[in-house]
């Protein structure tokens, strides 16, 4: 029997998302084949901390999504650049964690999908699912990627931004004047609808700037899109394929945190979606080519509003999706004839053909 290759699973994070991940974490792990699989859970904690985890003991409170949290009883572990002979990872007494043959991050939101953590496993020429580091920082902006979209012709509602680093702030009245009312305010750099606020009036405005401005320094404002909430999921590197879409009925105002993540009853999902098939086809495109022009790799959610039932708007695109009991990104590819086993078994593939792609560039001029 060949060796089973071991597959590092990173989850939790410095992130507002932290609790997201480990209920993604605990899904994979409970998903991967193990005949083929040998799995190594990383917990990261809130301070930043990391910690290998017990496999089957690595998660306190797993069924309340508002406590669930890391066991402590892991053993902090540190990284070690090297030799590429060498593990990437030791325990804090010195002593090796042992080979990782490829990662799979799980951390959403900063200091995981945006771009940092990609860095830091390429720093170490360790393969890993997922975008790179250009694709993850440029979707986990929400400035940065409805500019690259808008300049490459894709639909995107209309939106405004403000830096604190500018030292400009954003007049109610000129939002008003220019995106109409209600809009929704959230931080820039972040997901799963933390600090994401509908607003109809100053008092309001004012409040959900305070409380973004908490989690991030950039600030995006975006205009209100009365329509059905669409999302599809893209796989693949060079010859991405799309899902079918499904629809988000949310039971809320609108689909927050606590309808994604805490009431059970949050949100009705609709898989595939009711839509013509012309409506699906173009859905279908405009996921593959948001995925393109943001250079996504293996894996991605593009989320769509549509408006009147004729109008496709991107929304935006999340480079690690979620993976929890109710996420929509494995459900889309169940809905497409592809399980959860079978999907986790194909990105790390992805990531490991990727891998091979980018070993036969040169790294030295005079060899």
């Amino acid at each position: 029997m060949s060796r089973r290759l071991r597959v590092g699973i990173l989850c939790g994070g410095r992130s507002a998302e932290h609790e997201v991940s480990l209920q993604s974490a605990r899904n994979i792990l409970e998903a991967i084949d193990k005949n083929k699989y040998e799995v190594v859970v990383i917990g990261i904690n809130k301070e930043g901390r990391w910690f290998k985890m017990g496999s089957s003991r690595f998660l306190l409170r797993a069924d309340d999504p508002t406590a669930i949290s890391l066991n402590r009883i892991g053993e902090q572990v540190a990284v070690l650049p090297g030799e590429k002979v060498e593990p990437f990872l030791a325990l804090s007494n010195g002593s090796p964690v042992g080979s990782v043959d490829v990662v799979f991050p799980v951390l959403h939101g900063p200091f995981g999908e945006d771009g940092t953590v990609q860095g830091m496993l390429k720093l170490l020429d360790v393969p890993f699912v997922g975008s790179g580091v250009v694709s993850s920082a440029v979707a986990m902006d929400k400035d940065v990627s409805k500019r690259l979209l808008r300049d490459a012709g894709i639909p995107i509602a209309k939106f405004r931004v403000v830096d604190r680093s500018s030292g400009d702030g954003l007049d109610f009245q000129d939002v008003k004047d220019h995106l109409g009312l209600p809009v929704f305010v959230k931080p820039a750099n972040l997901g799963s609808s933390v600090a994401v606020n509908k607003v109809s009036d100053e008092v309001g405005f004012s409040r959900a700037m305070k409380e973004a401005f908490t989690y991030d320094n950039k600030v995006i404002v975006e205009e209100y899109v009365r329509g059905r909430e669409i999302e599809c999921s893209v796989l693949g590197n060079r010859s991405p394929v799309a899902s079918v879409p499904g629809e988000i009925i949310p039971r809320h105002e609108f689909y927050s945190y606590e309808a994604k993540y805490v009431d059970k009853q949050g949100a009705a999902l609709e898989i595939p979606a009711k839509l013509g098939e012309p409506i699906v086809t173009e859905i279908q495109h405009l996921a593959i080519k948001t995925f393109q022009v943001l250079l996504g790799e293996g894996m991605a959610r593009v989320d769509f509003l549509l408006r009147g039932d004729t109008e496709v708007i991107v929304n935006e695109m999340n480079t690690i999706p979620g993976f929890t009991q109710i996420s929509m990104y494995p459900k889309l590819w169940e809905a497409s004839g592809i399980s959860c086993t079978e999907l986790i078994d194909r990105l790390i593939q992805l990531a490991l053909e990727r891998s091979e792609v980018e070993k036969k560039l040169r790294t030295s001029y005079f060899d």
